[in-house]
């Protein structure tokens, strides 16, 4: 790898690199009436080599200039790094999937002694995990002697983020059991562990821990218990939870709402839709999609009408959640009354919408309807569309469809 990075240096112009050398430091201060010493020449010098490697994570465009030369460049020229240099490399790498380039950054940290420094370790630890490497990420982690508690929350996170729960509760076990407080951020990753598991006893064990400890519960703490107790199957803790917490934002009401038509309780959902002090789209999407997925065609193009003449307007997830219960219910008519205010407001312009309307109209018996919009569709990806049409082409009477494609 290392090889291939030098080969790609020696091809690139060396002018790209000149910001790196002294002079041009010095033209840049000559007006200082203060002259520079040897330490403001370094210092400068380091804040342009970091500011490259940053504005190359910015850009997101890694293959033309990869920011592994520019790590080269500066220690040919006798560069030292700061945590600031690998912090900003690591986060360029992260956006082009660069893992033995991320080593071999890993490897530097170590040998330069910044592996000890916290806000490094913790973009280490991003970054292994950002590609899927728990394990590497967990080495980083432990590498630390005395891991604060954002590394400690860094962790956990990353856990629950890549679906190993257990995992993140045993490592929440051992940092209370080292006398590291958590605070909201670290609770909701706890939480969200105990929903992923769903069991409910640990889910109601750590809301426990939360109320004894006087740890704040702000609204995303509030949302996430909700979802985790209705994930863990008890409803009725979490609408007992909602009643009780006074952090009622609308996203907090949302998470109610969804949890309700989650377990088939429209009542209580459109009961929750109705005393909302203030809705979004969320909230409108959530109550049309609740109907349309278990049949109620009439109350869900009701609410549908009543958000055209709100003050939100239907976008295309509404337009893909409700496609998409009138396709799993056989809905034709409704489906194509979805179809024509689509076109009639000029809402599938980019084609977003061809795959989801071609599945209905398969899957609702209207073959040839579906085929047309097929036909006529040029941005979508093909093979999409096409496996929309052979799965709903599986009717006995229209096999020479199926054929055909």
């Amino acid at each position: 790898m290392r090889a291939c990075i030098q080969q790609r240096f020696h091809q690139l112009p060396h002018t790209r690199f000149s910001f790196l050398h002294p002079p041009r430091i010095h033209a840049y201060t000559v007006e200082n009436p203060t002259a520079p010493s040897r330490e403001d020449y370094a210092y400068a010098n380091v804040f342009l080599w970091n500011t490259m490697i940053r504005k190359q994570a910015e850009n997101g465009d890694i293959t033309r200039d990869p920011p592994l030369l520019y790590y080269i460049q500066g220690l040919r020229t006798g560069l030292g790094p700061n945590g600031q240099t690998f912090m900003y490399l690591l986060k360029a790498l992260v956006s082009g999937k660069n893992v033995n380039e991320g080593e071999e950054v890993h490897a530097s940290v170590v040998r330069t002694g910044f592996a000890s420094r916290e806000f490094v370790s913790g973009a280490l630890l991003g970054f292994y995990v950002a590609n899927g490497f728990i394990g590497q990420a967990r080495q980083v982690f432990d590498e630390m002697p005395q891991p604060g508690l954002v590394l400690w929350t860094l962790m956990i996170m990353a856990y629950v983020c890549l679906t190993h729960p257990g995992e993140a509760l045993e490592l929440f076990r051992t940092m209370r059991g080292v006398s590291v407080m958590p605070d909201m951020v670290a609770v909701a990753a706890v939480v969200s562990a105990s929903g992923l598991l769903g069991d409910l006893g640990i889910a109601k064990t750590i809301h426990c821990f939360i109320e004894k400890s006087g740890v704040e519960v702000d609204a995303f703490v509030s949302s996430t218990l909700i979802n985790t107790y209705g994930e863990c199957g008890s409803l009725t803790d979490a609408y007992r939870f909602f009643q009780e917490t006074a952090m009622k934002n609308t996203v907090v009401w949302n998470t109610m709402i969804h949890q309700s038509l989650e377990h088939n309780n429209l009542d209580l959902g459109k009961q929750l839709f109705d005393s909302m002090p203030e809705r979004d789209v969320a909230s409108w999407n959530s109550m049309i999609r609740g109907f349309a997925n278990v049949g109620q065609y009439e109350e869900a193009l009701a609410l549908f009408h009543d958000m055209e003449i709100s003050v939100f307007r239907p976008n295309t997830l509404t337009l893909l959640s409700t496609l998409s219960a009138w396709a799993s219910h056989g809905a034709l008519e409704a489906g194509a009354w979805i179809h024509s205010y689509v076109n009639n407001n000029d809402l599938n312009r980019d084609g977003s919408l061809d795959s989801s309307l071609i599945d209905m109209y398969s899957k609702c018996g209207d073959i040839a309807k579906a085929i047309q919009i097929f036909e006529v569709s040029q941005k979508r990806p093909l093979h999409m569309d096409i496996d929309h049409m052979r799965f709903g082409n599986a009717w006995p009477w229209e096999e020479s469809s199926v054929l055909i494609l």
